[in-house]
């Protein structure tokens, strides 16, 4: 008998205290009570059947659970068969109630509904208390039945207010009038999501434990069932101590309903779950699938989320996941240089122990994890030591070169908005030894795209950060000035017109009035403020001479390097017709540098990037297919010479100039590119390729901001792309294309057979006419023009 069942009042003995009789009330006082009742309840009904009046009549059809017709979502995968991305309402493995084992619907009511089959659909009193909760401090309420959830998740918000409860009952019974109650269960278990982007809990169990649902166990169905609650809080892969607990109470609750044996109920308690081992590295392809996405929906609309496509792309897994590491740790490297700007929040925690891990989880849901980047709620702090809890609710203890990245924000003096004390949630990176370093996410952004030069496959694209910050994707819809990762385009119209690698040109102080800028009087300087005199292009490109290049471009003219240019798939409305376009004071895209940069790669050939592969419906239809082959001749828009040329010019890069550490790094002699650093460390760039992949590396703030005054493509960018092509050229051998005809070795240096020493180029002309600087009076009466 349960401690609520009533007294059996023919107990001879008596039991208990006899409680007062209702006849011993005088009989006014209790005409007056009942009466009062009377009217109470009287009320209650005319306020329900008003309400019921004006509401029902505003219910939706129920259409989505008469016919439920699960949405089979669009599903992205790469190159080699890799899950990429889900798009669609639920991703899920539908099945029939009559194939749910009964220990997880069991599981189920234990701790959602154990009266679901005898109630109406509505528990009245549990109802109650949440709406009446609604005028004092809101907190969880429970009291929603099984059938009330199916009503919420199929029609209704999460918004906790007195109407949409009034909705929720009314649906309820709408449903409960039209469905049998196992219909009701069955969607309710397909339906419900349950973390690990799983809808239902065959999709649950396969993501959860590896295996199909028949074959769960009672502490297994115990352990999913506990998830709809709170998937994130819940979820025993990220937060395994707090979901055991939850665990455990269902596994008692099913002992209580009698859905197990005291047998059962032990062996559950004591079983050992073993969770379905995650990929040995997860591929963080968000910004890709997005993309995807996005094209997909264009060409296949609403559809796109239930008709169960399946989109494979040209990327690969193992270079998605080089490019996301290596472009997160340059980023990262560069934060751990910044000023720290204190806690990303503060909360108060409570005086009792009890209570810190639920504050903890709640405050943390609106932190999550980013990756590596732990979030963490602070519960000791000092110079030497700090004291935090993770989502996961282990403490960790960070002492030492760990607080090295945060010491402003330990300091006594500390500003208050920017001081670590208890209740701050600060993030944490864990190191190859188990130490922890507190640091914090990002201000910064990045971009990074590589791609197969030949026939234009993308191989892999990270667009910034974190997905979940900012969505906005760099590769594809940044616009940022090139700086000098643009010169080898100017070089390159050069050769057209008689310069070649052994062209002389003094790298000397220049002055242009506000004609040559297009804005006001421009004095350009190298980056290193120093000038070497005369030197040959090769010596110049490696170097990034910037007066070399102004020169250069001031020779072939700008209206036929403007032109030039497009040939790569630059805009030429992008680049404004002045001598500043020499350095890269246009405006580019990552995936218009990978684009240009192939052209030199593949010999002198543009190829569009191509990221879907082919689209198949659900029942492996094929709808779509591009067939990923080598450029045809009508692609070239440069001579296979110039690429050759330009292609000795970006190895010397890598060998002995700007770029030397990518040779030295990776220990091949067929790398090739350039860095680039815009006006005030604004813009880092590394554009290169190896004749297999062509790779393109920016770092920049999203609102421009210089970056340092030390930062540099070379320091920031390349270190990047050395990473990623340390993995991508794993086992590639060495490949440097051979010489085309039309071109001739004089000397050890490369000439067009036409321009061959003593008929091109040699100097850009005689000293005493290049354009040389204006003494100081000079300038400042240039200057007085434009004030």
């Amino acid at each position: 008998m349960s401690d609520d069942s009533p007294a059996d009042s023919s107990d001879p003995a008596g039991r208990g205290r006899t409680a007062p009789r209702w006849w011993a009330v005088p009989a006014r006082a209790a005409a007056f009570v009942a009466g009062s009742i009377a009217a109470v309840v009287l009320l209650g009904l005319i306020a329900a059947a008003i309400a019921l009046a004006v509401a029902y009549p505003n219910l939706p059809e129920l259409d989505s659970v008469t016919d439920y017709r699960p949405r089979l979502p669009l599903r992205v995968y790469s190159a080699d068969g890799t899950l990429l991305g889900e798009f669609g309402d639920e991703r899920r493995t539908f099945t029939p109630i009559g194939e749910i084992p009964l220990v997880m619907k069991q599981a189920v009511l234990a701790i959602e509904d154990a009266r679901f089959y005898e109630h109406s659909g509505v528990d009245y009193v549990g109802v109650l208390r949440a709406a009446l909760a609604q005028f004092g401090a809101v907190g969880s309420q429970g009291a929603s039945t099984i059938t009330m959830q199916v009503a919420r998740n199929f029609y209704l918000s999460s918004e906790k207010v007195l109407s949409r409860k009034l909705y929720e009952v009314l649906l309820a019974l709408k449903i409960e009038s039209q469905l049998s109650k196992d219909q009701i269960l069955e969607l309710y278990m397909n339906q419900i999501y349950l973390g690990q982007r799983a809808y239902g809990f065959a999709a649950a169990s396969d993501i959860y434990f590896g295996k199909p649902l028949k074959d769960i166990t009672v502490a297994e169905a115990a352990m999913l069932a506990g998830l709809p609650k709170a998937p994130s809080a819940y979820n025993p892969i990220v937060n395994p101590r707090r979901a055991t607990v939850r665990q455990q109470y269902i596994i008692d609750r099913m002992l209580d309903n009698g859905f197990i044996t005291a047998e059962q109920h032990a062996a559950a308690k004591a079983e050992k779950l073993r969770y379905r081992a995650p990929a040995d590295v997860p591929v963080h392809a968000e910004y890709v699938a997005e993309l995807a996405r996005q094209m997909v929906f264009n060409q296949y609309g609403p559809d796109t989320y239930t008709r169960g496509l399946q989109v494979q792309l040209t990327v690969r897994a193992a270079d998605q996941v080089a490019a996301y590491r290596a472009l997160r740790r340059g980023l990262m490297d560069y934060e751990r240089r910044q000023r720290y700007r204190g806690p990303e929040a503060y909360i108060d925690l409570p005086a009792d122990p009890k209570a810190v891990d639920a504050r903890v989880a709640e405050a943390l849901a609106e932190h999550p994890d980013n990756d590596e980047l732990k979030a963490a709620v602070v519960l000791e702090a000092s110079p030497k030591k700090v004291v935090a809890v993770l989502q996961s609710g282990e403490s960790i203890t960070v002492t030492g070169d760990g607080l090295k990245p945060v010491t402003s924000g330990l300091a006594a003096n500390a500003e208050p908005k920017r001081q670590i004390r208890p209740g701050a949630v600060v993030r944490a990176v864990r190191g190859a030894k188990g130490e922890w370093t507190l640091t914090q996410q990002p201000e910064v952004e990045g971009a990074f795209v590589s791609m197969d030069p030949q026939t234009g496959a993308i191989l892999a694209m990270v667009g910034g950060f974190d997905f979940g910050k900012n969505k906005f994707n760099h590769v594809t819809q940044a616009w940022r000035q090139p700086g000098s990762s643009f010169k080898p385009f100017i070089y390159s119209s050069a050769l057209e017109k008689g310069f070649t690698p052994a062209t002389v040109v003094n790298d000397a102080p220049l002055f242009f009035d506000a004609g040559s800028t297009g804005s006001q009087p421009w004095e350009p300087k190298n980056y290193d403020g120093s000038f070497d005199g005369p030197m040959p292009l090769r010596r110049a490109l490696a170097k990034s001479k910037n007066m070399v290049s102004i020169r250069v471009l001031q020779s072939v003219g700008v209206d036929y390097a403007r032109d030039w240019v497009t040939r790569f798939g630059f805009d030429r409305d992008k680049h404004d017709p002045y001598l500043t376009m020499a350095l890269g004071a246009g405006s580019v895209t990552p995936m218009q540098m990978a684009t240009a940069y192939s052209v030199f790669a593949n010999g002198g050939y543009r190829v569009a990037p191509v990221l879907i592969a082919r689209i198949t419906d659900a029942r492996g239809k094929l709808l779509h297919e591009v067939p990923l082959r080598g450029p045809e001749e009508s692609a070239r828009v440069i001579d296979a010479r110039n690429a050759f040329v330009m292609g000795s010019l970006l190895q010397e890069i890598t060998r002995s100039g700007t770029a030397a550490k990518a040779q030295a790094t990776l220990k091949r002699p067929d790398l090739y590119g350039k860095t680039g650093t815009t006006n005030d460390s604004m813009d880092a760039w590394f554009a290169g390729f190896q004749p297999t992949v062509t790779a393109v590396v920016w770092i920049g703030y999203d609102n421009p901001r210089k970056l340092g005054d030390r930062e540099t493509g070379g320091g920031l960018s390349l270190p990047v792309w050395i990473e990623y092509m340390g993995q991508a050229l794993k086992g590639v051998p060495v490949s440097e294309p051979p010489a085309p005809e039309g071109v001739v070795n004089v000397g050890g240096e490369w000439y067009y057979d036409e321009y061959s020493p003593g008929r091109g180029v040699d100097t850009l002309g005689a000293e005493e006419h290049l354009p040389q600087s204006p003494t100081e009076d000079e300038k400042k009466g240039i200057l007085d023009l434009f004030r």
